[in-house]
């Protein structure tokens, strides 16, 4: 592993730290206030001259006091730094207001998980994604997706599809370099690698496979783009053990998905996958797994996503350690043939076949 195995922190510089996760929620939400109120912005545009406290308060019309709270708190943040009299904005300040990274993760921490993290230890203590219940009364969030509030809906999407979109390009000529034309997209979600596998080659033919739900946004989307005689759709609850899947396709493709599972609901559902496939076709494993980050801010993000999953999602999966997916592929009777890491922002594409017996 490339991070996390040294203690480097001196003891202030701990103490120190200590003090930011105390008071993290408050960093995190004057931050976005700052954003959305456009104090980062206006400050942004007069680059190295600053803005004075007065002249940001005209500019927006925000009471003095909360400007003022506002405003020393960005201080203690590193969002703006004070000289002259005069508020300038940071490096730091200037990636929360325009980073899109930042910004669809800041979307997401908000208006999907903020209210329910207050339930994460008993999320952690029973296995539930007790933080849910802010929502609706579901069992996972997938079941209750499409009767999310708009925005909530707005930002989960944005989150789940800012990293796919990174990846496809990359992913595409990978996949389909080998001879596959007819594939099964097993939670295929809103349809977005069918669709783009179909608009990479016109002899491409996609099946997704998921919650009727997902399908009805898919389907629609896909209708939409003009594709639906070469998209093709197989509702099914893939957590059911009875479930059994379609043979017939060149390869099985999975992206973003099993990482929403279980270890024994991984296996379960490759195990599936083992009896669907014949020995010379592969299933096709697109995941971001945090220990083959190339930057350590990247592993961060993936590891703090797992608390999301365990608060919100399921109450039973994560962002993996590479070596605890790939166990559950070759429990499943998979060997991992091929593993290309770096696809899109934080991916990796695992080639998986069945072991020779």
């Amino acid at each position: 592993m490339k991070f996390f195995n040294q203690d480097n922190k001196t003891a202030l510089e701990a103490k120190g730290l200590a003090q930011w996760i105390a008071f993290g929620p408050v960093v995190f939400q004057v931050a976005r206030v700052l954003r959305n109120t456009g104090v980062l912005r206006i400050l942004l545009e007069k680059g190295g001259e600053g803005l004075s406290q007065d002249e940001i308060r005209e500019q927006l019309d925000l009471p003095v006091y909360g400007l003022r709270i506002l405003l020393e708190s960005a201080l203690g943040i590193g969002l703006v730094v004070f000289n002259e009299n005069r508020y300038r904005i940071t490096k730091t300040g200037t990636y929360i207001h325009n980073d899109p990274l930042t910004n669809v993760n800041m979307n997401f921490i908000h208006d999907v998980c903020y209210k329910g993290l207050f339930a994460l230890d008993e999320s952690i203590e029973n296995g539930k994604p007790e933080g849910l219940k802010v929502f609706g009364e579901w069992n996972t969030i997938y079941e209750g997706l499409s009767s999310l509030p708009p925005q909530v809906q707005k930002s989960w999407f944005a989150f789940d599809h800012f990293f796919s979109d990174l990846a496809f390009p990359s992913a595409l000529s990978k996949v389909y370099s080998g001879g596959i034309k007819k594939i099964l997209d097993i939670g295929g979600n809103t349809g977005k690698w069918a669709i783009a596998s179909a608009r990479f080659a016109k002899d491409i033919e996609i099946t997704i496979m998921d919650l009727p739900g997902q399908l009805d946004v898919a389907r629609e989307k896909v209708n939409q783009a003009g594709l639906s005689d070469r998209i093709h759709f197989y509702p099914a609850n893939l957590l059911d053990e009875n479930t059994v899947f379609p043979k017939g396709f060149d390869a099985i493709w999975m992206s973003q998905f099993l990482d929403c599972f279980s270890e024994n609901e991984i296996i379960s559902i490759l195990k599936r996958c083992y009896d669907s496939v014949s020995e010379d076709q592969y299933v096709l494993i697109l995941e971001a797994f945090w220990d083959e980050q190339r930057f350590e801010a990247a592993a961060f993000c993936l590891q703090q996503t797992s608390v999301y999953f365990a608060a919100m999602a399921n109450g039973n999966s994560q962002m993996y350690h590479s070596e605890v997916f790939i166990r559950c592929i070759e429990e499943s009777g998979f060997v991992v043939e091929e593993k290309i890491n770096d696809i899109g922002l934080s991916h990796t594409l695992l080639k998986c076949k069945k072991i020779h017996k």
